[in-house]
């Protein structure tokens, strides 16, 4: 909606003009029917009019249009003031005060229009007209409590809300307003409640149903958040697009990808372009298994939109990168769209995929020619460089260092310098440049976790169920290229499950680094650690209890929950020589993003942890492989074989460049016997422990 237009209503509604407001508002409307503000003025237009029905059918319509506008459903909250019958509101207000109810309730109204329109200068000086009228008026509570909020005080609200809806429990004004008042304090729960209070007094209100998902899916109830929305999505009229594709996030959540599969699909139908939409269908995709179905739905939105880049990367989702299939399908990405970034990005994965150096390289540069800096590709070109002369990589890198002006650019050219000095035989340098990268960014890394002393005495294992489902653990200390055992596994074993690493981890106690410690003290119990997983893993798409999850630590206290809940779990173990583990670390990190004060205390704690591993296999703690994948870390085919056999089952093999550049070769840390002897002094005990050599 146009300034200009919205500036002509707002200064007629502020002069009493209703009827020249109503007017230009109509005319917005029928603009721009689909803007939101443009129909909430009109109901304010509306309402200066006496038009109670009209207003509140166009205040509806606003919400539909932008259900998670707070403002709007407070406004709204606004409207119920007509729908009350003037008698009983005269009688409420008698209860308190001896005056006249309408002047009160127009001082009120006037205050609310200056808060829907933002002018909280104007909302003040109105409130305290009213305020000389019923200063104990639970609908000035509202109004004052709403300023105090929009001025951002949410103490200030609650508290003037709270005791508001003391003295009205049931009044549907202050609910509102105390349902945000909870909101912004992120009182989840207790905002529901009051919001649900609104629905009791006011069933109509059925745009409320919206922010009561939301309020549930932030208290992570995903299946009853799912179904508040069913009165939206059985009407028409409300079932937006985006209301669809928010239901099947919720469905997703729950565990209900067969709940979430149509309504993302009439989603997608609707808003081809919405990358939201296609990410949770994919994920739905992916869940139900249905691979065939994907592609036909990914290629009938291409036929229509070839130009949407996140419905390409969707549909090549669905084939293997290095592939004949993904192939074909970028021959036809790049028919339909030449001059995608995206399609650069994804036709260099595939040229590394196959092997195909040169091709690779040239896409690099045209990737860097078209968006300067562009970190993928600038990556490629250096690594190319360190390919072929590591001693000229070094000075490029050094003069790119030089110019830089940007300091974050420097940290990253920083980190290809010292490759760079790794690749020409400079291991001095090398490590030097690792220790000062990794101790310059200690400060904005995650804590190294506390490990807790192995205990000698372990409880006997617990009954193993008759139906229990397979479940095995992934886990991997840093350095120990998990992640690459985790991206094969990903690709080939539906009950993989790596979003422990992700935006929507889940929130159980293995994902706590404080859970070892709770065990070991007491605090909580094996079973409460175990339960609390089981009922995190239908949100997870987990519906049977087959999984293999990806920890994001390991500990042996967490023995204690696994021995007596999950007797039949199989531990899987990534592996490799504990001091080309501390290489890796320092030159390459790791899933978890530890920070590492200097290489000896790295290895310091390293050992800890490999010292769990070492003991857990020497005394068989539990089912357990020690996945040594040393020779096979950078050899992705070779990769899948060994987890196919380690889980007695064949895996799809990977494309051999897959993993991208090849890091350190087995024996690597030899090289960097002397710039790090003392921290590789540390670790050779636990490495002869587990099997490794002593030099």
């Amino acid at each position: 909606m146009q300034q200009p237009q919205q500036d002509l209503i707002l200064d007629a509604l502020r002069r009493g003009a209703a009827d020249e407001a109503l007017a230009a508002a109509t005319d917005a409307v029928a603009a721009e029917p689909g803007d939101a503000q443009a129909h909430r003025l009109l109901a304010m237009a509306q309402r200066a009019a006496h038009q109670p029905e009209a207003a509140r059918a166009s205040m509806e319509q606003a919400i539909t249009l932008a259900p998670d506008d707070a403002d709007l459903h407070f406004a709204r909250a606004g409207l119920l003031l007509d729908a009350r019958d003037l008698d009983a509101a005269q009688a409420a207000l008698a209860q308190s005060v001896e005056l006249d109810p309408n002047q009160f309730g127009a001082y009120i109204l006037q205050a609310q229009l200056a808060l829907g329109r933002g002018d909280l200068g104007e909302a003040e000086r109105v409130a305290r007209l009213a305020a000389r009228i019923a200063p104990d008026h639970p609908w000035l509570a509202a109004v004052e409590g709403t300023i105090a909020l929009r001025r951002g005080d949410a103490d200030a609200a609650l508290a003037i809300l709270a005791k508001a809806s003391e003295q009205a429990p049931d009044d549907a004004q202050v609910r509102y307003a105390l349902g945000f008042a909870y909101l912004a304090k992120q009182h989840f729960a207790f905002a529901e409640q009051a919001f649900r209070g609104v629905l009791e007094t006011t069933p109509d209100a059925t745009n409320l149903h919206g922010l009561i998902a939301d309020l549930l899916r932030r208290q992570g109830r995903y299946a009853e958040a799912a179904d508040e929305l069913a009165p939206l999505l059985a009407d028409e009229r409300q079932a937006t697009p985006g209301l669809r594709r928010f239901a099947g996030e919720l469905e997703l959540m729950a565990g209900r990808h067969e709940n979430a599969l149509p309504l993302l699909r009439e989603s997608l139908a609707a808003q081809p372009r919405d990358p939201r939409t296609i990410q949770a269908l994919v994920e739905a995709w992916r869940r139900n298994g249905d691979d065939e179905q994907a592609r036909n739905t990914l290629d009938a939105a291409l036929a229509t939109t070839p130009e949407v880049d996140p419905l390409w990367r969707a549909r090549l989702a669905f084939e293997t990168i290095g592939s004949d299939e993904a192939e074909d399908l970028l021959a036809r990405w790049a028919a339909a769209s030449p001059d995608s970034t995206a399609l650069l990005e994804a036709q260099m994965a595939q040229h590394v995929a196959r092997g195909r150096d040169d091709d690779a390289d040239a896409t690099a540069a045209r990737l860097v020619e078209r968006d300067p800096g562009h970190g993928m590709a600038e990556s490629r070109l250096v690594e190319s460089k360190l390919r072929r002369d590591p001693a000229a990589a070094v000075a490029h890198i050094q003069d790119l260092i030089d110019r830089s002006q940007n300091e974050d650019g420097k940290q990253l050219l920083r980190t290809w310098l010292a490759l760079a000095h790794d690749r020409a035989g400079n291991v001095a340098e090398a490590t030097a440049l690792w220790a000062a990268i990794n101790a310059e960014q200690a400060a904005s890394r995650l804590e190294l976790p506390e490990a807790i002393a192995p205990r000698e005495e372990w409880p006997e294992p617990g009954p193993v169920p008759g139906d229990a489902r397979p479940v095995a653990f992934l886990v991997g200390a840093p350095g120990s290229m998990v992640e690459r055992v985790a991206a094969v596994l990903a690709g080939g074993v539906t009950s993989f499950r790596g979003d422990r690493f992700g935006q929507a981890a889940p929130d159980d106690a293995f994902q706590n680094f404080n859970t070892p410690s709770r065990l070991a003290s007491g605090e909580i119990d094996p079973a409460s650690v175990v339960d609390g997983w089981r009922a995190q893993l239908p949100s997870r798409g987990v519906d049977d209890g087959e999984v293999i999850d990806w920890l994001p630590f390991w500990d042996n206290a967490l023995l204690v929950a696994l021995r007596d809940q999950l007797p039949h779990a199989l531990l899987m173990v990534a592996l490799r020589d504990p001091r080309d583990m501390l290489l890796e670390w320092l030159a390459y990190g790791a899933p978890m993003s530890y920070r590492i004060e200097s290489p000896v205390v790295a290895a310091q704690w390293l050992l800890v942890q490999l010292s769990h591993i070492a003991l857990l296999h020497e005394q068989d703690l539990i089912r357990h492989r020690l996945l040594r994948i040393d020779e096979q870390a950078d050899d992705p085919p070779a990769l899948a074989r060994l987890l196919g056999e380690a889980l007695n089952t064949t895996l799809p093999e990977p494309p051999a460049g897959a993993f991208g550049a090849q890091h350190f070769a087995p024996g690597r840390w030899r090289a960097y016997a002397e710039p790090l002897a003392e921290a590789f002094a540390i670790l050779t005990p636990v490495a002869r422990r587990l099997g490794y050599p002593e030099d």
